[in-house]
C-alpha cells in the first residue's frame, strides 16, 4: 500500500493551503493564508512547506504584492511562522535545493535570495541578481549551484549562480515570455515554453544557446519532465495538454481538457499527474493510458500541488 496518501495544494483564490485525502478526493484540512499564496516547496522529509507570498492574482496584475514566506509544519496542518523577506516583494518562484537550502524569487526586485536553514532563519542569507525583467519562475541544479531565471518582461532566460557572488548573469533569448521551464535528468539541457511565441525550446546549459525549438499549440505556461523521453506541457490556450518527444520537441500525443491547466504535478509510485484546473478540479491523469481517471472538487484556484505522506 502506498504511503503517499495526501495531496497538498495551494489555492490561490480560496487563499490557504489544503489537505486532500488521494483515494477518496475528500479535503481534510485547510489553513488559511494571506491573500493569493501561489508557489510552495518542501524539504526532503516532507515535515514543512514553505509558500510564496506572491500577494496579487496573476503575474498580469499590478501591485507590490507580498513580501514574506510562510512556514507550514505539515503533520500538525498549521501556519507555525511568516519570514519577511522585506525589500524583496512578489515572492513566486521557490526550489529547495539537495541540501535543503530554500531559494526564493522575487518578480519584482528581480532578485533570487537563499535561505541556508530555511526552518530556522529569520531573513535571507545571499541575494543575487536574476539579470532579467520580471523574473517569475526558475529551474535550479539539485546542487543549487547554479538556477536558470524565466524573464517575463525582458523575455530571456539567464543562468546565474547564487553562491557565486562575482558570477555576472548569463543570458539567453528563447522566446517571447519564456516562463515554463524543466530541467533534463543530467541536467545539461533545459526545456523551456514560451507562451507569446507559441513555441518550445531547448536550451544547452554549459553554453547557454538555443539548440532545439519546436512550434507549441497556444500558449504553453508550463513543460515537466516525467521521464528522459517524455515532456508534458500546459497549453493554456486552448485547454489542452500535450505530451512531447525531448528529442525533437515534437509533439508525440494530445489531450483536450474541459478547462485551462494551471499547474501540474507528478506521483511516481502511481503513475499519475495532478493537473489543476481552472474550473475548481484536479484532474488525475494516468500518465501510462494517457486519459483522466478522475477529479477531485477544490476550492478556488487550486495550483501547485505535491504529494506528501501525512496522519491528518
Amino acid at each position: 500500500m502506498s504511503t503517499n496518501n495526501t495531496l497538498l495544494l495551494v489555492e490561490k483564490c480560496s487563499h490557504c493551503i489544503s489537505w486532500y485525502d488521494i483515494e477518496s478526493g475528500r479535503r481534510v484540512h485547510s489553513v488559511a493564508l494571506p491573500d493569493f499564496p501561489h508557489e510552495f516547496v518542501t524539504d526532503r522529509d516532507n515535515r514543512h512547506a514553505w509558500v510564496g507570498h506572491y500577494g496579487v492574482e496573476t503575474s498580469g496584475h499590478a501591485g507590490p504584492g507580498g513580501h514574506a514566506l510562510l512556514q507550514i509544519d505539515i503533520a500538525a496542518g498549521k501556519l507555525v511562522r511568516t519570514i519577511d523577506l522585506s525589500p524583496f516583494n512578489r515572492i513566486h518562484g521557490l526550489q529547495m535545493d539537495e541540501a535543503d537550502r530554500l531559494y526564493a524569487l522575487s518578480e519584482e526586485k528581480a532578485a533570487l535570495v537563499v535561505l541556508d536553514h530555511p526552518a530556522t532563519d529569520e531573513a535571507p542569507r545571499r541575494a543575487v541578481p536574476s539579470g532579467g525583467i520580471k523574473s517569475h519562475l526558475f529551474a535550479l541544479t539539485r546542487d543549487g549551484q547554479t538556477a536558470y531565471c524565466m524573464n517575463l518582461l525582458s523575455h530571456t532566460v539567464t543562468r546565474v549562480k547564487p553562491w557565486d557572488p562575482l558570477a555576472v548573469p548569463l543570458a539567453c533569448h528563447p522566446g517571447q515570455k519564456p516562463e515554463g521551464y524543466c530541467l533534463s535528468g543530467d541536467e545539461r539541457t533545459l526545456y523551456v515554453s514560451n507562451r507569446w511565441s507559441r513555441s518550445l525550446t531547448a536550451i544547452d546549459t554549459e553554453t547557454m544557446q538555443v539548440v532545439r525549438a519546436a512550434p507549441s499549440r497556444d500558449d504553453p505556461t508550463r513543460i515537466y519532465r516525467w521521464s528522459d523521453t517524455c515532456l508534458v506541457v500546459t497549453n493554456y490556450g486552448e485547454r489542452s495538454l500535450s505530451i512531447v518527444d525531448p528529442a525533437t520537441l515534437a509533439e508525440i500525443d494530445h489531450i483536450p481538457l474541459q478547462a485551462r491547466a494551471i499547474a501540474l504535478s507528478f506521483d511516481f509510485e502511481r503513475g499519475v499527474a495532478f493537473v489543476s484546473q481552472d474550473d475548481d478540479r484536479v484532474g488525475v491523469f494516468n500518465m501510462h493510458a494517457r486519459r483522466f481517471e478522475r477529479y477531485i472538487a477544490t476550492q478556488r484556484e487550486p495550483d501547485v500541488s505535491k504529494v506528501v505522506r501525512t496522519a491528518l
